[in-house]
């Protein structure tokens, strides 16, 4: 059976239409003889979107039970029974209610789909999952419900439901979208005009991607490798060098100025890994590409300019920027630079050549270089003293000496310096040997004159295959000192990873890593602030902050400094990939550091919202029935009755109660948080303390209470264990049915004492049994709303201050059941109970 096609009608916010759009493509279809239903269809009260679903078949929805509720949701075995070619429905991202098969609509038209039916439907760009944050950013508003993107993306077909926002507000305006009352508070909120650019231009930029991906896949397909300009893509080619700055900086202009231009950094080294740029450089062209507004991106291959040209075909992108080559005027004319290599292979896609300041300057690390001083002293001794002495010992044998075998010898000697020394010693040798072989072997022997013209070409091809062997030789060296160095710096930095992951205080194991990998005497990381003294972040070994010492930079003012100086210039890289990770740690420690603050600040900021809300209300109430039973009381307008006098005596009382248990817990939960509270522990017998709590609250008869002989008495503060008891029980009474006692049972489990206050309420999800101790929370189903929400809160506060804790679970049946541990006293004691049995 084949799959189901699925078609979206995308929105940037509610009210542009995608719903009416979806009836009108199902009309549309069902006119021409297709099998069409609604499976579901949202109109929100609207007229309009009610009008457009006349003439159109409407399954029925199934009624979901959930906590006494009924509600109406999509029936999805209704409509496989019914087996349509199409299904309408409507709200994508929608979360079904618990009890469904399915968590998600989504998941409920994969299972159309997989049945092999068509389905349309309908979702607004804030629900993708992708959007949520950016969304929340621009609206302040969380989006409960997303789908993952790939659900939508896969779509079949995506078709964009676009309005201008000031359309949108008209539509708002005249009542199409909801109802009168509400449409004022929506045009100020979220249907604001730069909310709906924003969303609008969320919705084209995610669309386009969309169409961007499918166009790629259709070139992939069909073998196409040419350039189609569909967007303006800009590709720099980054060498490394101290020029990607300027080069990257340039091409964010040019993108910047280019309808929906993208900007590509592009770093290319060698499959083979050697040679490349230090880390901490790579790493910074990475931020400022992304501080630009593009991308970074690091490609392999043999040759640089065939993969920046690769990947440039493979983004379809229609320009490439290279900067002017830094090699010198004779490098150029023996080889094509990068520049000239990328133009010559670019086909469609234009380049852009950009000087700088380093154009014609080199390389920091020049070709010939590559070797250790000792290898080249060396190679220019033997460079010096093995052609003489070979003449010497070849003149000593006539035989020996005809020039058609000794040109071959003085050429192994050339190899010979050249594995030794590298090509410059190499290239000497050769010259050398090419003028002791026209002295002493070639006719007329003793002088520079070439008798025979055969012999001057000898020569020439000697020297010439010379210096190329010597070249070839000394590459060879060269690639295989910098694999050893590729492969000791990578060792190192695994090394050096590794045993940062297995610990918390990693500046100063990396500082002494550094310390041990390059022999010094000390390593510290440093702050240098624009005006002030050098501030040592930390440091190992023999630092002296006054001395002088290598310095690399590591991240934002910090730097990596090793005592003494003097480090040797090819450990420069290795150096920088150390002071990458030390950057890496510090800007870890102040993101965290940052969000430590920024969670504290939006706690505060949580809570003295949630305290204020609390305040005007919950505060006010007793205070409005204390002034009104007052007032009535000193009114001489009416005369009360004793029985009447008692009741509004009776109401003042119970409101005083109710303020001030309030305070109480505002100002418990106050000391808390400052942690000015002091617990002063000590046996306490839970047969006075239970009782005593119990003619504080406001409805005593309806807990009963049996505490057990082993768990009777406990290390508490009384009073402390007092207020704890008295906010379980109080809460527990207002889930708890009137027709049920309260139950508060003691129990004891080690050398701890548990102390458990059963209700069989309505019970609070476990997702949330963690939350309802935040302060400010209260449960949407509490019969009665009064209180601020803290009583848990202070609860556990208390009970954590005398070295216990409260957590709560399930009570088998349906219900909630707090318990209290704390530690416990040796008292076996029989057992006691109370209250209702």
């Amino acid at each position: 059976m084949a799959r189901g096609r699925l078609r979206i009608y995308l929105g940037a916010a509610p009210g542009v239409g995608k719903t009416v759009a979806m009836l009108a493509e199902g009309r549309r279809r069902a006119e021409r003889g297709t099998d069409v239903v609604v499976g579901l269809c949202e109109t929100h009260g609207r007229n309009f979107t009610a009008d457009a679903l006349a003439g159109l078949e409407v399954m029925p929805r199934q009624l979901v039970e959930y906590r006494g509720t009924s509600f109406e949701e999509f029936d999805l075995d209704a409509v496989l029974a019914r087996k349509p070619q199409v299904a309408l429905v409507d709200e994508l991202a929608h979360s079904n209610v618990p009890g469904t098969r399915n968590e998600k609509r989504w998941q409920d038209i994969d299972e159309l789909r997989a049945a092999g039916i068509d389905v349309i439907s309908t979702v607004n760009i804030q629900h993708l999952e992708s959007l949520n944050d950016a969304v929340t950013a621009i609206t302040g508003i969380i989006q409960r419900e997303t789908v993952p993107d790939e659900v939508v993306r896969n779509a079949d077909q995506i078709e964009l439901v676009d309005m201008s926002p000031e359309a949108l507000r008209r539509r708002m305006a005249h009542g199409n979208v909801y109802r009168p009352e509400k449409v004022d508070a929506a045009l100020a909120n979220y249907f604001r005009v730069g909310n709906l650019s924003a969303l609008r231009e969320l919705a084209l930029l995610w669309l386009a991607d969309k169409v961007d991906a499918g166009l790629e896949g259709y070139r992939l397909t069909h073998g196409i490798t040419q350039t189609w300009p569909t967007r303006e893509r800009v590709v720099v080619s980054l060498s490394g060098g101290p020029e990607s700055e300027t080069l990257l900086r340039r091409g964010a202009r040019i993108a910047s100025r280019l309808a929906g231009g993208e900007l590509l950094g592009v770093y290319a080294i060698r499959n083979d890994g050697l040679a490349t740029a230090p880390l901490q450089q790579v790493a910074e062209l990475r931020r400022l590409a992304e501080e630009l507004g593009g991308e970074f991106h690091t490609v392999t291959g043999e040759d640089a300019a065939e993969a920046v040209l690769d990947f440039a075909r493979g983004v379809n992108a229609t320009q490439i920027l290279v900067g002017v080559s830094r090699r010198s005027p004779w490098q150029r004319a023996i080889s094509a630079g990068m520049a000239e290599r990328i133009i010559d292979g670019s086909g469609d896609i234009d380049v852009h050549v950009v000087t700088h300041h380093q154009a014609g300057l080199g390389f920091g690390r020049g070709g010939w270089r590559g070797l250790s001083p000792r290898r080249v002293f060396s190679g220019l001794a033997a460079a010096l003293l093995l052609p003489p002495a070979l003449t010497a010992l070849l003149l000593t044998d006539p035989i020996t000496a005809d020039l058609p075998l000794v040109i071959p010898i003085f050429l192994l000697v050339t190899v010979v310096v050249a594995v030794i020394g590298g090509v410059v010693p190499a290239v000497i040798a050769a010259v050398l040997g090419s003028l002791l072989l026209n002295w002493f072997f070639v006719q007329p022997v003793g002088t520079l004159t070439v008798a025979d013209p055969a012999n001057v070409l000898a020569l020439v091809v000697f020297v010439l295959v010379g210096v190329l062997v010597a070249v070839i030789v000394h590459r060879n060296a060269r690639r295989t000192e910098e694999a050893r160095t590729a492969e000791r710096e990578s060792a190192a930095l695994a090394e050096l990873s590794n045993s940062l992951l297995s610990t918390t205080d990693q500046l100063p194991l990396l500082l002494q890593r550094a310390v041990d990998m390059f022999g010094v005497q000390g390593a510290a990381i440093i702050r240098r602030p624009p005006i002030g003294v050098v501030e040592v972040v930390a440091s190992v070994g023999d630092f002296d902050p006054m001395a002088i010492g290598d310095h690399e930079r590591a991240y934002d003012g910090h730097e990596l400094v090793l005592q003494p100086a003097g480090l040797a210039a090819e450990r420069r890289r290795l150096v920088a990939a150390f002071a990458a990770h030390a950057g890496a740690i510090l800007q870890r420690q102040e993101l965290h550091e940052s969000a430590t603050v920024a969670g504290q600040l939006a706690r505060d900021n949580e809570a003295r919202t949630a305290l204020l809300s609390a305040v005007s209300h919950d505060l006010r109430t007793p205070l409005a029935g204390i002034k009104a039973a007052i007032s009535s009381l000193r009114s001489t307008e009416i005369t009360w009755s004793a029985e009447d006098e008692e009741e509004l005596k009776a109401a003042i009382d119970e409101s005083t109660d109710r303020l001030e248990a309030l305070v109480g817990n505002l100002l418990d939960m106050s000391r808390l948080q400052v942690g000015a509270l002091v617990a002063n522990p000590r046996p306490t017998d839970l047969e006075e303390v239970i009782p005593s709590t119990l003619a504080t609250l406001t409805d005593p008869d309806r807990v009963s209470w049996v505490i057990e002989p082993d768990a009777r008495v406990v290390q508490a503060d009384a009073g402390l264990l007092d207020r704890v008891l008295g906010n379980l029980l109080e809460n527990a009474l207002r889930y708890q049915p009137a027709s049920e006692p309260v139950v508060v049972r003691t129990s004891r489990v080690a050398d701890r004492v548990e102390i458990r206050v059963v209700d069989n309420g309505l019970g609070v999800p476990a997702d949330d049994q963690e939350r309802i101790f935040q302060p400010f929370q209260r449960q949407s189903d509490v019969p009665s709303g009064d209180g601020l929400g803290l009583g848990l809160a202070v609860a556990r506060g208390l009970t954590e201050a005398m070295g216990g804790k409260v957590t709560a679970e399930p009570t088998p049946g349906g219900g909630l059941t707090m318990v209290v541990e704390l530690p416990g006293a040796a008292d076996f004691m029989e057992p006691l109970t109370g209250g209702l049995e």
